[in-house]
């Protein structure tokens, strides 16, 4: 199970598919998914110990009944089709990860196929071309094929990665800091070459993030602005951060316009994928596409997926051995320490993605799975860490999305209110 889910993820990320002849029309992907099920259905490690496992297939329940009520009943195979592998990868990649070696063979895979887009990206801003055959793109920001042919989707992957590559090298020998420290380098080199705000801003929270863990908010403050400064030095687009700049304002304009569709379709939305049927601008945003195609109901739902992997990570953090046994000590530290970079890695993916419309984007959800999977098996090693579940607390995501959705209300009104 373990090699065909990694093989899996080799795949989403690196994509040889998209561009070797000899994988063109092979549907490499959903073969490799489907024998990675079949060893899951068959594996002792199937596990269903966290909320997330009820919650994702529900959110899926939901956008194919947001297709219904919009008045296309049979888009509503159509998101199993485009949803559903989503969920079962989730499901044998969580299962995978319950423990600790395997999720940090994960966080490897995840790592080195970031470091060969980085590398491609490099070569592409060199030459105008990478080995894929794609150009770098006219604005001289750098892409990759299939769902990475954004550059901000680069960005996001990368500064993702960079807390993995980081960790990695913590924990390996000489050699090994020398190769995981240089991969680091390469991803910053690669989100320098996305060009991407939403991923640079996104570096400057995951550093701000670590600084305030160990440091505290008032240094990690200093030095947050101090790192904002120097960004805006080395990015272009970082000079036109302002709500008044066009593609700004534009997004401003299109958080605007999903917030009108929830309010048109409060419960189950305007329907997966429909956005661009009701404004020319995609939504720019994961939280308000989710919240103008999903409606209230998806929201909560997504959020919950969302906000408990966070949530478990923090515990993470936080655990405290009630036994002074040394072994379970030496256990808590490394388990907070893996904790602290997998926490890293979803404030930048979640930063870049907030001003990204990535809510369905696999890659989000197979970094979830490892979340969620660690998870599961680190209560299995730290003997009194918390168990999450549905019914014990679950109804706090609702006035939890409440609030959220006010605090969109408010963003977009004072953006609106500053553009003009």
């Amino acid at each position: 199970m373990v090699p065909l889910i990694l093989l899996y993820l080799v795949l989403t990320i690196v994509r040889p598919q998209d561009y070797l002849p000899a994988l063109a029309g092979v549907p490499v992907l959903p073969v490799v998914l489907v024998l990675a099920f079949l060893a899951w259905a068959g594996s002792r490690a199937r596990t269903f110990a966290a909320p997330q496992f009820a919650i994702l297939p529900a959110f899926l329940l939901v956008l194919m009944i947001s297709q219904a009520t919009n008045g296309w009943v049979g888009g509503m195979l159509d998101q199993l089709g485009k949803f559903g592998p989503t969920v079962i990868a989730f499901f044998i990649l969580a299962a995978a990860c319950t423990t600790r070696a395997h999720a940090i063979a994960t966080m490897r895979v995840i790592a080195l196929c970031a470091f060969v887009l980085a590398l491609h990206g490099v070569g592409q801003a060199r030459s105008g071309i990478g080995w894929t055959g794609v150009p770098v793109g006219e604005d001289g920001r750098i892409q990759y094929v299939g769902i990475f042919n954004d550059p901000n989707d680069l960005g996001l992957l990368f500064v993702t990665a960079l807390p993995m590559a980081v960790y990695l090298a913590h924990r390996a020998g000489v050699l090994g800091k020398l190769f995981w420290h240089a991969g680091a380098l390469l991803l910053l080199y690669g989100i320098y070459l996305t060009n991407s705000r939403g991923a640079l801003l996104a570096v400057l929270l995951v550093a701000g993030a670590y600084v305030w863990y160990r440091r505290g908010a008032l240094v990690a403050g200093m030095l947050g602005a101090a790192g904002l400064a120097a960004m805006k030095l080395l990015s272009s687009r970082m000079q036109e951060l302002d709500a008044g700049e066009e593609s700004a304002n534009g997004r401003v304009d299109a958080w605007y316009s999903g917030l009108h569709m929830f309010m048109s379709h409060p419960l189950f939305g305007v329907g997966a994928g429909n956005f661009t049927e009701y404004n020319d601008l995609t939504a720019h945003n994961s939280f308000v596409l989710v919240l103008a195609e999903a409606g209230f109901v998806g929201y909560v739902l997504w959020l919950a997926f969302v906000g408990y992997s966070f949530w478990m990570m923090f515990a993470v953090l936080r655990y405290q051995p009630k036994s002074g046994d040394a072994e379970l000590l030496a256990t808590a530290r490394e388990e907070r320490t893996l904790g602290l970079a997998l926490l890293l890695s979803l404030c930048g993916m979640f930063a870049a993605a907030f001003f990204l419309s990535r809510s369905y984007m696999i890659v989000l959800y197979l970094v979830l799975a490892m979340v969620t999977g660690y998870y599961v098996g680190a209560q299995r090693r730290l003997p009194g860490l918390r168990m999450f579940t549905l019914s014990d607390g679950g109804w706090r995501w609702v006035p939890a999305a409440m609030g959220s959705i006010a605090g969109l209300y408010v963003l977009v009104a004072v953006l609106l209110r500053t553009a003009g």
